[in-house]
């Protein structure tokens, strides 16, 4: 057993012996069905903590010649798979952490210091197969699969390191990405490629160093969706197991979107609020703040003004296709919202080519990005909204008025003033305080139409009422209050046996004195 040929299944047993192991181990399944096939080469970027690194772990310890893994997988899925003996322990596998070599290589080229220390491996085991002539890493591998027939799975963590953290450097990531296709694109010796990181494979210009590759991204997960984060169904099972509340879980973990899957979870925040039993932002511990404020405060057209709706609940349009796969050549606001995507940071629906904040965790580090300089009009609608919810909890239409007004102004210096979404959004974020304890939904489907804002308490807040919120433009405040009551949108809460509050919102744009006008009454059910 060797660091880099066959490290064995260690790694795999300390996964199985955490406190929380999610098993995963239908991965493996997937991977099974690609073994030399046209789709061997497998690039999957995740965000950090999304389970990267203990995936391979489990791949390596099943995959590889040297260790007798069996026991390990007894009572997992992937023991009721067809293929589960016919791959077990069965190949020579290459485990590569770039991050690692990164490190280690120093004033070093980091390919050389790769290629010698795996070299030293491998003449380790087939010294008998090889001789002085070998050149390279791949030259090597040639002989050996020539002598033996014995091919290779590789399994490559951290793949694009090189990328982001080497970003000015890019005579040294053209040359790492030319070794990585010398060593494995038409290769005899490959059985399998899996590569990991948080970026898709590096383009230049219109090409790929890499176009080997099946590419999985956040923006596309397909086969791997299940294996991408904790599922909906996991969760539910983590919640009940530690006695935790599942929608406050949801409110605060969920939000991550693919084709089949539709609520795909942070699994690092969902076992760090399990072992701890308490709800909090556990993505600070991976990524900072002012990390993500570089890339809001980039000054591209309209992506300030994106970062506004989505923090106020909407979606927004984006194209993914235009951007290089690295953290440097950003030149849209699509490029921008395209790498948030990948960093984790947004969601994204793939049929409707959306974007959005995916949960409550996710809106924090936008707000505390925020709060460090350059979106000052946002925070101050953001800080009064404890007061403009208690005002309209209080029945303080006066207040509410004010407090509207005041909010739609600051938040019209980054949008359209006179524009009804604006509006909405001015009063999605006057109440952004309310997220604490309510979901919030927009254009909520009810009786014969759609509610235009809903805030639904959380299962834990039972005893603060519901708010429906009807705007209306040019109108009244009790015709938005008659709309609510004419077209019957508290059906949606019909499961609700709390107090509901009907909040009529008006905006007279032609008025110079009060714009805004608010009517509250309460429901009782």
């Amino acid at each position: 057993m060797g660091i880099y040929l066959n490290p064995g299944n260690d790694g795999f047993l300390e996964s199985i012996r955490s406190r929380i192991y999610v098993d995963k181990t239908g991965l493996a399944a997937c991977t099974n069905e690609l073994i030399n096939t046209e789709e061997k080469y497998i690039c999957i970027s995740r965000p950090r903590r999304f389970g990267k690194s203990m995936a391979l772990k489990m791949l390596a310890a099943y995959y590889s010649l040297g260790c007798d893994s069996r026991e390990l997988f007894k009572g997992k899925v992937l023991e009721n798979a067809d293929s589960f003996t016919e791959h077990l322990n069965k190949y020579d596998v290459i485990f590569l952490n770039i991050q690692q070599f990164l490190i280690g290589a120093k004033d070093q080229s980091v390919t050389d210091y790769l290629e010698q220390e795996v070299l030293e491996e491998l003449l380790a085991e087939y010294g008998g197969y090889l001789t002085r002539q070998d050149k390279g890493l791949a030259d090597t591998l040639k002989r050996i699969y020539a002598k033996t027939g014995k091919k290779f799975i590789f399994l490559i963590d951290e793949w694009d390191c090189v990328i982001r953290e080497r970003q000015k450097e890019e005579g040294l990531q053209k040359q790492y990405l030319d070794f990585l296709r010398g060593l494995l694109k038409d290769q005899p010796y490959v059985a399998l490629t899996y590569m990991t990181g948080i970026l898709p494979v590096k383009k230049y210009g219109e090409h790929s160093a890499l176009n080997m590759f099946w590419e999985y991204s956040m923006s596309g997960q397909d086969i791997f969706e299940e294996y991408t984060g904790f599922t909906e169904k996991e969760v539910q099972k983590l919640c009940k197991q530690f006695d935790m509340d599942f929608p406050e879980t949801s409110h605060w973990y969920d939000g991550y979107r693919f084709s089949k899957y539709h609520h795909i979870y942070n699994p690092r925040s969902v076992v760090a609020a399990m072992q701890t039993h308490r709800f909090s932002n556990y993505w600070t511990s991976t990524e900072t703040y002012e990390a993500l404020k570089v890339y809001m405060d980039m000054n591209f057209d309209g992506l300030r003004s994106d970062i506004v709706k989505m923090l106020g609940g909407e979606h927004v349009r984006v194209n993914t296709l235009s951007f290089q796969n690295d953290m440097r050549t950003l030149k849209t606001r699509d490029d921008v919202l395209t790498l948030l995507i990948h960093l984790g940071y947004l969601g994204y629906d793939q049929e409707r080519k959306e974007t959005f904040i995916p949960n409550r965790e996710i809106a924090g580090e936008f707000e505390n990005a925020m709060s460090v300089g350059g979106w000052a009009e946002v925070m101050r609608v953001l800080n009064s909204s404890e007061r403009l919810l208690a005002a309209t909890l209080n029945g303080d239409e006066s207040c509410v008025s004010e407090g509207l007004d005041k909010a739609h102004t600051e938040v019209a210096s980054i949008l359209t003033y006179n524009d009804e979404n604006s509006l909405a959004c001015a009063i999605s974020l006057a109440y952004y305080s309310a997220r604490k304890d309510y979901l919030m939904i927009r254009e909520l489907p009810s009786g014969h139409g759609f509610a235009d804002i809903v805030f639904l308490p959380l299962p834990a807040k039972t005893e603060k009422p519901a708010l429906v919120i009807e705007l209306k433009y040019d109108k009244s405040a009790n015709a938005a209050i008659q709309q609510i009551k004419d077209r019957h949108y508290t059906q949606s809460l019909v499961n609700y046996t709390g107090d509901i509050l009907l909040v009529g919102v008006n905006y007279d744009k032609e008025c110079t004195n009060k714009p805004h006008s608010c009517q509250i009454e309460r429901l009782k059910l």
